[in-house]
């Protein structure tokens, strides 16, 4: 049974470790995104060093005291934030955020667990490499809490999830064991892979301090459009016939509805638009090719074979970095304006490729049946992976339909899960959809990670309640 992070266990601490890292929680920390949750705890710790970490996880487990490990905060299904049960120790890594070192012929960044993801951006960019994990969340957002919950982001397809771009991990288990993987090796056949065991534990497994990181040649062309598409079916055909024109050099594919655009309007009408009338369905393309000046002419070719077979009808081509940023700056806020409306339940999903136009047209007739709502569609079609957010109608607040939160969401993950499909995709689980795992959770998957988590973690004390149950 844990114990709570009390006086007592303070005292403890001050005596083993030193006093500056040692502090009081502020709300900061137990604040999430979407105001969802609200955490608990009193005792901060913000080590310099792997060997802190280690010293702290050990008197942890000696004194059965829960942890919750604490990157950038941006989370949003609730894995940085615990909100009842003994108190916990807040373990934040923020003053272990250097860039190590940087190794441009081997494509290959060193950095702590700390670094912020748009820092290990500008370190690769200044030696002409590209880091390519982009989010929204960025400038605030920790490569250790990326790696911890194989963040996303808009280039996946391409270069896949943060699991793809990592090659070795420093991580220190609960017992105060540090493991030292941090190898920069592409090929190491040496027993079980215990890097990508903990990529995406969410904390659960111990805390990585620093990764090896992969790097890649920055195109030396991009070209960016938004174009115009009658149906999801036919933005599937667009990105068949892109990459068999560019291949790999398609890096973001992104899927917008009209609702994205009529959301924008009314929450963030700053937000510039393209078209006077707004499209029922649009993908956000962008093209990354190594020689120069030749994306423009690869879209344009794109554009005008998809227009003979009437996968597109229109759009708009970026001619500047400006125009260019206006139109990624449509996709970005879209989550923004979500938050400001107010969505009654979000989902996280994804789905085979072939199946997301059947899902994105059978998917409101069952919401109907709950009620009147509106919805908002959106997300990174290229690897399957869709936001499909439920809303009340226009001028109403979501606090009225509090009570149907759990019947929207079953409502959704059912067809998905039904349809082969996740019901998370990019956020993980936290402490949000636990119960969803539980529900759709192969059992044998299910009894397979209780006895990894037992194994490596017998107290239970690394971010309890996360991930799997208590």
């Amino acid at each position: 049974m844990l114990q709570p992070a009390n006086d007592a266990f303070l005292q403890v601490l001050k005596e083993h470790l030193p006093e500056n890292v040692i502090g009081s929680v502020t709300d900061a920390y137990l604040e999430e995104p979407r105001g969802k949750w609200s955490g608990i705890g009193q005792i901060l710790v913000r080590p310099e060093t792997v060997e802190q970490v280690s010293d702290l996880l050990r008197l942890c487990n000696d004194h059965r005291v829960g942890v919750i490990p604490y990157a950038g905060g941006t989370g949003l299904v609730s894995g940085q934030i615990m909100e009842s049960g003994p108190v916990p120790v807040i373990l934040s890594l923020e003053r272990m955020n250097k860039i190590r070192a940087v190794y441009p012929h081997e494509n290959v960044l060193v950095a702590d667990a700390g670094a912020i993801l748009a820092e290990i951006q500008a370190a690769a960019e200044a030696e002409d490499r590209l880091f390519p994990l982009s989010l929204a969340s960025e400038g605030s957002a920790r490569i250790g809490g990326n790696l911890a919950t194989n963040a996303g982001g808009v280039n996946v397809l391409r270069y896949g999830n943060t699991r793809d771009l990592c090659l070795g991990l420093e991580v220190v288990l609960p017992n105060g064991a540090i493991w030292n993987g941090l190898t920069r090796l592409r090929k190491d056949n040496t027993g079980y892979d215990l890097r990508n065991l903990m990529i995406g534990s969410e904390g659960t497994l111990g805390v990585i301090t620093a990764a090896a990181l992969k790097l890649a040649p920055r195109p030396r062309d991009v070209v960016t459009a938004l174009l115009c598409v009658p149906s999801p079916d036919a933005a599937l055909g667009l990105l068949s016939l892109a990459r068999s024109h560019v291949a790999e050099a398609v890096s973001a594919f992104e899927l917008i509805g009209e609702s994205g655009l009529v959301f924008l309007e009314e929450a963030l009408p700053h937000i510039r638009q393209p078209f006077a009338q707004k499209p029922q369905w649009m993908v956000l393309i962008e093209l990354g090719v190594s020689r120069a000046n030749a994306a423009a002419q690869a879209i344009e070719d794109v554009f005008q074979e998809a227009l003979d077979r009437g996968l597109v009808y229109d759009g708009v081509i970026a001619q500047s970095a400006g125009q260019r940023n206006d139109l990624w700056a449509i996709r970005e806020n879209i989550p923004q304006a979500n938050r400001i409306i107010g969505s009654i339940s979000s989902h996280d999903i994804s789905l085979p490729l072939s199946a997301i136009p059947e899902f994105i047209a059978i998917a409101p007739t069952y919401i109907a049946k709950l009620g009147d709502f509106r919805i908002n569609c959106f997300g990174h079609l290229g690897d399957g992976n869709l936001h499909y957010n439920v809303f009340p109608p226009k001028g109403e607040s979501k606090s009225a339909y509090r009570h149907m939160i759990n019947d929207v969401q079953n409502c959704v993950h059912d067809l998905v899960v039904s349809m082969r499909g996740s019901f998370s995709a990019e956020h993980g689980v936290g402490r949000l959809k636990v119960a969803d795992l539980e529900r759709y959770g192969d059992p044998t998957k299910l009894a397979m990670m209780r006895a990894i988590k037992a194994s490596f973690d017998p107290n239970g004390i690394m971010n309890p309640g996360a991930v799997l149950r208590v």
